[in-house]
This record gives structure tokens, sequence and C-alpha cells, in this order.
């Protein structure tokens, strides 16, 4: 299911069999959080630009149209059109982001949906059973995302509560994927490690997850307030501690350079909204760094956002038109921007791959950041 092809110290070059086809990591996950990329990006852009495998969100989905409206439709890769892998992240992270509307307790979490205010309750085995309706080829388990700067014992309570979720989500996935009827039942179960910034909680963690010998293990509850330094370190303890010869996700992370440090620690999976939201604030990623097209000095330039960049905005249109459209608030000028820089993300992983499999991914590494930080023309 999972084959290491390659590696160049702790960095992997491998590939993962779902029922969807073959993820070759290190991967990009594009994030369509409600099924759908923001900027008018179709499924049809996603096959273009090389996207390996689409993330959408439980809770967001539960909420609306509803996991069983999209079961009754054949499950979420016949109701947005896209034939790929897709994982499904479980609901835990709103958890985190929705604090004001949730009330946390060992059977599960009572939400307020922040569309119309009414009562949800999701608990481990709900979870599943959203995921399962959702039919994705990657589920995640539900969990605790705690502050990064939480305190000790409230962090250590989370993680004790978020690893007997997650011999719950296990029991209720192998349950789930028994049945008959169970529209993927060759779902996989991603474990989820936490522990904020304490080293001593996350490898312990990261040691009892191990031992449910599950399909693949993220690394939660980073970039969400502490320093890179912080989080790069705490790559460096856990990462080890997890399966070797499984995938490692870290989870909505980040930056090229964040990506980059990640995949020399080891992690395979990475996904982020980063690109399509810079995206549609016209913010652009090149390998010169970021550029910002709402700058006046872009008005009449006649250059595509990055010469030799083969994504769709690139090909045909100017950086002095995209900029047109973004002033005049046109929906193409949205689109074309987070086309560019979805396609620089994925491209940027084949090229880690690529690198990867010539045993030169240090040299990429070092060579990628000095080119991005020199920052861009003018």
């Amino acid at each position: 299911m999972y084959r290491i092809i390659k590696t160049e110290g702790r960095a992997k070059r491998a590939e993962l069999c779902t029922v969807h086809g073959v993820i070759q990591t290190p991967v990009f996950m594009n994030v369509g959080t409600v099924a759908a990329i923001k900027g008018a990006v179709a499924t049809s852009d996603l096959e273009q630009i090389g996207t390996q495998v689409e993330l959408s969100n439980t809770y967001h989905l539960h909420v609306r149209p509803g996991d069983k409206v999209i079961r009754q439709l054949g499950g979420l890769h016949r109701f947005m059109s896209w034939d790929r892998p897709i994982l499904t992240d479980s609901g835990g992270f709103q958890v985190f982001s929705l604090a004001g509307l949730r009330r946390i307790k060992e059977e599960g979490v009572c939400f307020r949906s922040h569309i119309d205010g009414r009562k949800i309750f999701m608990g481990p085995e709900e979870s599943m059973q959203i995921q399962s309706n959702l039919a994705s080829t990657i589920a995640m388990a539900f969990d605790e995302c705690p502050p990064s700067k939480a305190e000790r014992r409230y962090v250590q309570d989370s993680v004790e509560r978020t690893t007997r979720w997650l011999e719950r989500c296990r029991r209720e996935m192998n349950r789930l994927n028994s049945l008959e009827d169970t529209l993927n039942r060759k779902q996989l179960l991603f474990g989820i490690n936490q522990g904020a910034v304490y080293e001593d909680i996350r490898t312990d963690h990261a040691k009892r997850i191990s031992e449910m010998e599950l399909d693949g293990y993220a690394v939660g509850g980073l970039a969400v307030g502490e320093s890179h330094e912080e989080m790069y370190h705490i790559l460096d303890v856990t990462v080890p501690c997890l399966p070797q010869d499984k995938p490692t996700y870290l989870m909505g992370v980040g930056t090229p350079a964040n990506i980059l440090e990640g995949v020399e620690r080891g992690v395979d999976f990475f996904d982020c909204v980063y690109p399509t939201r810079n995206g549609r604030h016209g913010h652009l990623y090149t390998n010169r760094g970021k550029i910002n097209l709402f700058n006046a000095k872009y008005e009449t330039d006649g250059r595509p956002i990055e010469e030799g960049c083969g994504c769709p905005a690139c090909q045909r249109y100017s950086r002095a038109y995209i900029r047109h459209l973004l002033k005049a608030k046109e929906m193409l000028g949205l689109r074309l921007c987070v086309l560019h820089n979805l396609y620089f993300y994925n491209t940027m992983m084949a090229e880690i791959r690529e690198a990867l499999e010539n045993g030169c991914f240090a040299a990429y590494k070092k060579e990628k950041l000095e080119r991005m930080s020199r920052g861009q023309e003018a």
C-alpha cells in the first residue's frame, strides 16, 4: 500500500496505493473545504494543473449540503466529478477554530453551526460515519487541536482524550468498512498526533498511536501560533517516533519554505489554504519570491506572472491584464491567480520528488530557498 522508493537523510520519496489511484509523495493536497476550490476552480482545472489529491472538510459538508445528501448522490467523488484521491479532514480542527461555539466532553463535541446556529453533536463515531457517507479515499481521525500555547495540564488531558477517540475511530471505521452497503469499503484511516509544543507529550503520543497500526499518521496542531523554529523542532523529535513504513502528514502547513523543511524531516503529505487565499488577494508565488499584483508597477507590465511557467494564466495572460481584472473585481482575475499559485505548489512538489529520486534534494532545497529569498525583479 505504501512503498518508499528512495530516501535522502530523513526525506522520503514514496507512493501510496489507494482505491482511487496511486499518490506520489511528497504531495501537496489542494484544499477544497466545501468540495470546491475557492476562486471558481473546477475539477477539470485541477487535473490540468497536476493535482493529485483534493482535500475537503467533514464538518462543513455535514452542515451543508449534508453528508447523507452526498451519499445519496453516490459519494463525494461523483458529487464533485473528481476520480482521483480525496482526503477528508475529520472536523476536529473546528473544535479548535470554533471555540466560541462548542463544548467538549468525553463522548464528543457539541457545536453550534456557523451557518444557522443549530446544535450539532460530533464524536469519533459520528465523524467516521459522516466520512464514510462522503466515501473519501482517506478519512482523518476525530481529535481535538489544543492551542499551541495552552497550559501543560490542559494539553495532557486533551491528548489522552484524543487517544481514546482514536481507538473509537478505528473500531467504527472497521465496522463501517465491513458493511455491504458502504460506498468505499477500502477507506483508509489516518491518526493524528497532538501535544502542542510539549516535546515529551508529542513523542509519547506518537509512540502510543503508532502501536495502533493505522494506514497513516498526521502531525496536527502546528502552524497555529508557534514559531517556525518551534514547529521544526517538534517535527525533529516527533516524526522519528512515527512508523517510517507509513505515510506522514503535516496538517495545515504551509509556505513553500515550510514544505521544504517538512520534506527534509520526513513528511509525505501537506495541505494549506495559502496558495488559494493569497491568490484571491493578488499575492502570487514565483521562483523569485511573492509578488503583489495590486502594486502600481504592474499596471503596464506585459510579462506573464512568471516567465516559463506552464500554468493557464501564464500561458496566455499578462500581469497588467490580471491586475486589471483584480482591480475591476472580475472573478476571472481571482481564478487565474489561484490557478497559478496551485500550479506553482504542485510543480514544486514534482520538482521535490525528482530531486529525491536523483539524490540531490539538499541542493535543490538550498537553491530554491535562495532564489525565492532574493525577491522579485522590478
